[in-house]
């Protein structure tokens, strides 16, 4: 007897992560990646779940919400939290990743997997037979677009994100940087550039004035919170980069034993230290402009980039319309939808969406119900519910947060943190035991 087949379109975090879970229910998978025949604006190599933005897929700590997804994923067997902690870089607090380590391995294991079949092609249309995941992420284009537009009724939501600027490690001057963490938490994890009053006003009048690139459909800046350039982030006020990505607290400068005025930070960006981003530096500025304005800051002078930052636009579906928390359409149970065009906004929450998507889309094709649920009590059921919740008005890209998921219903004492590890307990007791119960499914 033949076993059931799934179609996947996007090889991405949440495209990757749904074909291992499928093949974990011994279903067979077709996964298209057209990246071999065409790239985006955003995406540099062939491998599979490629990190075009940032290397951190940040917190690690069990009190903030995506670090507390992060743990459920983990109990669950995830394919891209397994190459996160395998491939994993000093980054303090955070988890980051050496990023090309990274998607080889999951590159690598999803095409060994023998219920997977890689197909390097670009698909122009949903397909009408079968189970299909639609995962191609925030930057489809062309006829699939007008495909998914058709599809889902919907009115082009989107937004606009950007990339941080990578620089190289022989080429920053370790005789102004300092490495240091905030507040000395995981080591000497971070370089820091310090910037006294002067340097910083320097910095910030070149920065507001600097030329901007053109990002088509750009007319007015419609922004992810967490993904802002850091221009933008600048003209929002003379010190807002201080209280943000710039901020001086807990850091102290060997050079004066006091904290700068304001400091920008480096994170490793791959496992030989070769190469450092600047965090919180998204950008839409031309790459010249990038050259002389960040060569503005102390110690990157003679900045080499080897990549300079970019904005790309993002587009969404209105999941809360379209979207049961299963991420199956609710007026076509063979169409599902994984990663940020859900709306969920991050790579561990695109993981997330990911995972229920091909489990719920396998089961489906199995036959059979599922032995649990994921409720709002975890951060995982949270996430599905709220993208698919039609009661919510305004939709927006949502990162992982507490704000979420279901009150404990009793108080806790103690400060924030005490409150949302109780939160975290919660979610991980239901998850263990949701665990225990799917493991008869997987092959």
């Amino acid at each position: 007897m033949d076993r059931p087949t799934i179609t996947i379109i996007g090889a991405g975090l949440a495209g990757s992560e749904a074909a291992y879970q499928a093949s974990r229910l011994g279903v067979s998978v077709r996964l298209y990646e057209m990246k071999k025949t065409r790239k985006s604006p955003a995406h540099h190599s062939d491998g599979f779940a490629e990190l075009v933005c940032s290397n951190s897929l940040r917190s690690n700590q069990l009190e903030n919400g995506v670090g507390l997804l992060k743990e459920e994923l983990r109990i669950l067997g995830s394919l891209i939290m397994k190459s996160a902690d395998r491939s994993a870089v000093p980054a303090g607090g955070a988890l980051a990743v050496d990023r090309d380590e990274f998607s080889s391995y999951i590159t690598n294991t999803i095409k060994e997997d023998p219920n997977i079949e890689v197909i390097d092609e670009e698909i122009h249309e949903i397909p009408h037979d079968g189970i299909v995941i639609i995962a191609t992420g925030p930057l489809t284009d062309g006829d699939l677009y007008d495909s998914i537009m058709k599809k889902t009724g919907n009115s082009d939501l989107h937004f606009f994100d950007a990339a941080a600027p990578i620089v190289m490690e022989s080429s920053i001057d370790r005789n102004i940087c300092f490495a240091m963490s905030r507040y000395g938490k995981g080591g000497d994890d971070y370089l820091n550039c310090p910037m006294n009053e002067e340097e910083y006003r320097r910095f910030y009048e070149a920065l507001v004035s600097a030329e901007l690139a053109d990002v088509k459909g750009f007319d007015k800046e419609t922004v992810f919170e967490g993904c802002m350039p850091i221009e933008t982030m600048a003209k929002r006020g003379y010190d807002t980069m201080r209280f943000g990505p710039l901020k001086p607290v807990g850091l102290i400068d060997p050079r004066t034993g006091k904290e700068p005025y304001a400091c920008v930070q480096l994170r490793q960006d791959d496992r030989m230290a070769s190469i450092y981003n600047i965090v919180g530096f998204q950008t839409r500025l031309k790459f010249p402009e990038q050259r002389r304005v960040f060569g503005k800051i102390p110690g990157l002078e003679n900045a080499e980039f080897t990549r300079y930052g970019v904005m790309h636009r993002n587009t969404y579906i209105e999941s809360p319309k379209l979207l049961t928390p299963t991420y199956q359409m609710r007026d076509d149970k063979n169409v599902f939808f994984a990663g940020q065009i859900t709306g969920v906004e991050g790579y561990i929450e695109s993981t997330a969406s990911g995972y229920l998507a091909g489990y719920y889309a396998a089961l489906s094709a199995l036959g059979k119900e599922s032995p649990v649920e994921f409720s709002s009590s975890t951060m995982i059921g949270a996430m599905a519910a709220y993208v698919s919740d039609p009661g919510v008005k305004n939709f927006v890209p949502m990162n992982a947060n507490f704000g979420l998921v279901a009150p404990l219903g009793y108080k806790v004492k103690g400060k924030k943190k005490e409150k949302y590890l109780a939160y975290a307990n919660r979610a991980l007791e239901e998850v263990c035991g949701n665990k225990e119960k799917m493991e008869n499914l997987w092959k």
